[in-house]
């Protein structure tokens, strides 16, 4: 092998040489001299591309690029991002931009579309409203001029409600709105022809992301009605009056990362009596709450429909003391949501006759706590577990219950256990307790502990007598939370009681 590739160099270098002397013999002994050609820059060049020549046999062999050698160069692709201030957006803040942005936003969707997403959906290809890192003045929603549109950006500026904003719009609203008042603002003539959709949600693939909405105390923040899979990341959603971000009906919105508040504060706030609006509403199935921060607000997160998840929350809102909820689960008989790695701070969780609820690893301080609110009285599914209270020394329950309408009946398969408490009641729905003495009754109440009255479903004892004679024993009797072990006779004894409420039909 060695041998081969010498014999090949050598041979490349007797063609290389060959080609040099015949240069040479032809520069000085050539009929036609061609030495007035071979002069200054001009024999310089000759020689590079003899070397090139050579180079080409002594080195590697790399394919050319094909974009290069066997297709002619294309145009340079032009990207869809579209510049708001192209469009005349005053990024001072000082002039009404909303024209502006909505010309720039008809543009985005009108562009070329590969293929659908969901059926009637239209794929736009990632096209991207930029804010410019501006700071714009609206006096209208920002709504898309049609329905049937996903794979959508608007991100990277601040977006403030003008002081002529209706109090019940949003800065912006992806609603299926008046195709024909739209195409007026925005000038489109026939786009609601063009883009309207058969499916069933209004848009798919929404992006909101790296924005400041300042709602100005006129209305909301974001508003997404009957959409699917719309993500919105890294907002700073201020001075709402309505609701910061509303999600009704549709499919898997996820919200992460972001930060709200009717009021821009740190808590401590002398206002915060008056605190109102809700930072957020799910009024949909599948959502995600994550990695989000409510510092004001009177209801930090609604929840009135199935299967949403809540992580990583920190709700400070509106104290419970104020009259304020931090998390507020209104869909009696249906909850079906996820509550884990939260941080409740002077504000607490109401459910509404929760059913299929989950409550862990979440931190509840100053006193917050749990409300089981019955509306017909039922409690089903409930896993309240390994969370930690830190309360004030007050004498507040963990948990409690709200039967002010009517008490709860039907009862089933709940567990509050395993929670730890400082400062504040432990209340679980298993309790273990002791008595000793002499006598042959020993009675344990676990009114303290249990959270439902007058219900024990279960309960396991063992009794230990220091007596010479050792008694039958019994249980007698389980009402009011009390349990009573009752023994033949008379002796020296003590009573380890275990008891729950779990309710299996």
């Amino acid at each position: 092998m060695e041998e081969a590739k010498m014999a090949r160099k050598a041979l490349i270098w007797s063609m290389v040489m060959g080609l040099a002397l015949s240069f040479i013999a032809n520069h000085v002994y050539g009929e036609h001299s061609l030495e007035g050609q071979f002069s200054g820059s001009h024999y310089h060049d000759q020689i590079r591309k003899m070397q090139a020549f050579k180079d080409s046999f002594t080195q590697p062999s790399i394919a050319p690029s094909p974009s290069y050698t066997q297709q002619p160069q294309q145009a340079a692709f032009s990207a869809r991002v579209y510049h708001v201030t192209s469009y005349g957006a005053d990024p001072t803040g000082r002039r009404d931009s909303t024209e502006a942005v909505l010309r720039a936003i008809s543009d985005a969707v009108q562009g070329s579309s590969e293929g659908l997403l969901m059926e009637g959906i239209k794929n736009l290809g990632g096209a991207q409203v930029n804010l410019d890192g501006g700071n714009y003045l609206i006096s209208l929603p920002l709504r898309l001029p049609a329905t049937g549109l996903g794979n959508l950006m608007i991100h990277g500026g601040t977006l403030r409600a003008s002081d002529d904003f209706a109090t019940d719009g949003f800065l912006i609203d992806l609603s299926a709105s008046s195709t024909s008042n739209n195409n007026e603002e925005n000038g489109g003539s026939s786009m609601g022809a063009q883009l309207s959709s058969s499916s069933s949600y209004n848009y798919e693939y929404i992006t909101l992301k790296d924005l400041m909405l300042d709602s100005s105390y006129k209305g909301g923040g974001i508003a997404v009605r009957n959409s699917l899979r719309t993500s919105i990341d890294n907002c700073y959603i201020a001075h709402f009056t309505s609701n910061g971000i509303l999600v009704q009906g549709g499919h898997e919105t996820y919200i992460r990362n972001s930060f709200l508040g009717q009021h821009i504060t740190a808590g401590g706030d002398h206002g915060e009596k008056m605190f109102s609006g809700t930072a957020i509403s799910l009024m949909g199935n599948d959502n995600a709450v994550t990695d989000v921060v409510i510092f004001s607000a009177a209801i930090g997160i609604l929840i009135s429909g199935q299967a949403n998840i809540i992580s990583g929350v920190h709700c400070y809102n509106k104290a419970t003391g104020f009259g304020g909820t931090g998390i507020y689960l209104q869909l009696p008989g249906l909850t079906q949501t996820r509550i884990i790695n939260s941080y409740l701070d002077y504000t607490g969780i109401v459910a509404e006759d929760p059913v299929q609820l989950h409550i862990s690893n979440t931190f509840f301080l100053g006193d917050a706590y749990i409300v089981l609110k019955s509306i017909n009285g039922v409690a089903n599914g409930i896993n309240i577990v390994d969370n930690m209270f830190c309360g004030s020394d007050k004498g507040v329950d963990i948990v409690q219950l709200d039967q002010s309408k009517r008490p709860f009946k039907d009862i089933k398969q709940v567990v509050i256990d395993r929670n730890n408490v400082k400062g504040m009641n432990i209340k679980a729905t298993v309790a273990r307790g002791s008595v000793n003495g002499v006598g042959n009754s020993w009675v344990v109440d676990f009114n303290r502990v249990l959270v439902f009255p007058n219900l024990i479903s279960h309960v396991q004892y063992s009794l230990s007598s220091t007596s010479s004679q050792f008694p039958n024993h019994a249980l007698r009797n389980v009402s009011n939370n009390r349990v009573q072990i009752q023994t033949s006779l008379n002796v020296s004894a003590s009573v380890f009681v275990t008891v729950d409420q779990w309710v299996a039909n």
